[in-house]
């Protein structure tokens, strides 16, 4: 299996890295639209990048002040390498970190069995977010 190693980051620090990954996964592989891609949430948002022992941005991750998890994207020559559940497994560090409760996420349908293996619950109907099935999920974050 490939290495890969798993850092924090900001957008100012960062952002043409991010940009990198993300119009690969988003725009190109995926057909959204450049204008739903970038939003003011990035620079408020606290950022995970996954990279190759050589140095390469292989995956990326978002965490917005107010628990929710987004921008999930991994390039396709690294999926089923263990880098989306280290992503996601930091990005859940940090919430937890932040003090947050809980978290939320918009999933592609497609993806909704690998956030249910990591504790998300649906919510709600699926819903279409740049032309793509969606559905809300959530974690707890905390024991009853």
């Amino acid at each position: 299996m490939p290495e890969f190693a798993i850092r924090r980051t900001v957008w100012s620090e960062d952002a043409p890295h991010l940009q990198e990954v993300r119009h690969e996964v988003f725009v190109r592989e995926q057909g959204v639209p450049l204008e739903l891609e970038w939003d003011e949430l990035d620079a408020v948002g606290r950022h995970v990048l996954a990279t190759s022992d050589d140095g390469r941005v292989v995956g990326t991750g978002r965490l917005l002040p107010d628990g929710h998890i987004g921008r999930m994207a991994v390039l396709p020559e690294w999926r089923r390498c263990g880098v989306g559940s280290a992503l996601l497994t930091e990005l859940l560090t940090m919430a937890r970190e932040a003090g947050h409760d809980s978290v939320v996420l918009h999933a592609q349908t497609h993806a909704a069995r690998f956030y249910a293996r990591h504790g998300f619950e649906p919510e709600g109907e699926e819903f279409l977010e740049a032309g793509i099935p969606h559905r809300t999920m959530r974690r707890c974050l905390v024991s009853p």
